[in-house]
C-alpha cells in the first residue's frame, strides 16, 4: 500500500500540471482580459464589472490621451500607449505567455498565490475569508445527504417492489427533478419575508451580534443561518446517491454468498449489515469525492447567491467575469490538490472497508 500512495502522490504532478496548462492555454484565448476590463472601467464602457482598491487601482488617474494610441486591446482606443505598457507590466502581459505559466507554476508550488488584481488582498487571504461559508454548505450537505440516502437507499433495496418503496421513488424522482435554486427561491418567498412568513435570515452565515452571543445561542443561530440553504441544496443532493445505493445492495443480495448466509442461518440483520453492506457501500464511496468537490465548491454557486453567501463559488464566478486570474487560477490550483487528495482518500476507504483489494497488485 506504501508503494501505491507514493506512486499515486507522485502522479498528482503531472496531474496538476496538465490541469493548470489546460486553463491558462484557454485563458490566452478568452477576450476580455484584466487590461480591457481596466480600460473599459476608465472609459466608461464598463461591462458591469467593478474594479477597485486593488492594484488596477494605481493606474486610475495615468496617463494622457492620445490619438495614436495602441490599439491592441479592446476600447484602448485614444489611451496613451505608455499607459498601456505601464497596465501590461502591473499584470505580468509584458513576458511571452510561457514565461508567465512557468513562474506561475514554481510559485504555486510554493504556495505562493501573489495579490488579486481588483482587490487590495492577497489570494490566500481572499480564500481563507470566504472558506467558512462554503466549508459550512459543503461538509454539511455531504453529511446530510449521505445520512438520508444511505439509509433509505437500503431500505428501498429490502423491500423493493413494495408500497414504500414506490413512493419513496416518486418523491426521490421529484425532488431530483426540482433546480435547487427554483426551490431556493421558494423556500425564499414562503419562510424568508416573501409573501408569507419571515422566519429565517436571507443574508450572511451568522448574524451581526455573533460576537455577543453565548455559546449556545451561536450554535443555534448558526443553523438559523443555514436553514434554507442547506434545505434547497439537499432536495436533489440526496436522490442520485438513495437509488445508487439501492441498486448496489439490490445487486450484492441476490448474490450467491447472500443465499448461502441465509441457508446457514444467520438473521437477515447480520446477512445485510455483516456481508452485503461492505461490498455494496464500495461503489458509494467511489462517488464521494465528486459529490464531496461538487457540494464543496460549484455546487453552491446559485444558493449562495440567493442568499447572499459570500463563499468560494461565488468568488470563483466573479473571477472568472472580472478576469482576475490569480484567484482563478489559485482557487483552481487548490481545489485540484483537494479533489486529488480526497480521491486519493476514497481508495484507501476502499482498501478499509474491503481488505480483499490490494491495489499494489495493479497499475495505477
Amino acid at each position: 500500500m506504501g508503494a501505491y500512495i507514493l506512486r499515486r502522490l507522485l502522479l498528482m504532478i503531472p496531474t496538476i500540471l496538465g490541469i493548470m496548462a489546460v486553463s491558462f492555454v484557454v485563458v490566452q484565448f478568452a477576450p476580455g482580459g484584466p487590461v480591457e476590463q481596466v480600460v473599459a472601467s476608465l472609459t466608461g464602457q464598463g461591462g458591469g464589472n467593478e474594479i477597485g482598491g486593488g492594484q488596477a487601482s494605481d493606474f486610475s488617474g495615468g496617463g494622457g490621451f492620445d490619438s495614436g494610441a495602441n490599439s491592441r486591446y479592446r476600447g484602448a482606443q485614444g489611451l496613451d500607449p505608455e499607459f498601456i505598457e505601464r497596465l501590461e507590466q502591473q499584470f505580468g502581459f509584458d513576458k511571452p505567455p510561457l514565461e508567465r505559466f512557468l513562474t506561475m507554476i514554481w510559485n504555486y508550488a510554493r504556495f505562493d498565490f501573489g495579490e488579486s488584481y481588483f482587490r487590495d488582498i492577497s489570494v490566500v487571504d481572499l480564500i481563507v475569508e470566504k472558506m467558512p461559508v462554503s466549508v459550512s454548505l459543503g461538509l454539511w450537505i455531504t453529511l446530510i445527504s449521505y445520512l438520508i440516502s444511505v439509509p433509505l437507499g437500503i431500505r428501498k433495496a429490502v423491500h423493493d417492489g413494495s408500497r414504500f418503496d414506490v413512493w419513496t421513488s416518486g418523491i426521490v424522482i421529484i425532488g431530483y427533478a426540482i433546480p435547487g435554486f427554483l426551490f431556493a427561491i421558494l423556500l425564499m418567498v414562503l419562510f424568508a419575508g416573501g409573501s408569507f412568513f419571515d422566519w429565517f435570515p436571507l443574508r450572511g452565515l451568522t448574524s451581526e451580534n455573533f460576537a455577543e452571543l453565548s455559546w449556545p445561542e451561536r450554535i443555534i443561530d448558526y443553523f438559523w443561518h443555514l436553514a434554507l440553504p442547506l434545505t434547497a441544496m439537499v432536495l436533489s443532493a440526496f436522490a442520485t446517491t438513495t437509488l445508487l445505493t439501492k441498486n448496489s445492495f439490490l445487486d450484492e443480495i441476490r448474490k450467491q454468498y447472500v443465499v448461502t448466509a441465509r441457508a446457514k442461518g444467520l438473521s437477515e440483520r447480520r446477512v445485510l449489515y455483516g456481508h452485503v453492506f461492505r461490498n455494496a457501500m464500495l461503489i458509494i464511496i467511489a462517488g464521494f469525492p465528486g459529490a464531496f468537490i461538487s457540494a464543496f465548491f460549484t455546487g453552491s454557486l446559485l444558493i449562495e447567491n440567493i442568499f447572499s453567501l459570500d463563499g468560494l463559488g461565488l468568488l470563483g464566478f466573479r473571477s472568472v467575469v472580472e478576469r482576475d486570474y490569480p484567484v482563478v487560477f489559485g482557487t483552481l490550483y487548490i481545489f485540484s490538490l483537494i479533489g486529488l487528495f480526497v480521491s486519493l482518500l476514497s481508495d484507501l476507504l476502499y482498501t478499509w472497508i474491503d481488505p480483499r483489494i490490494d491495489f499494489d497488485r495493479r497499475d495505477v
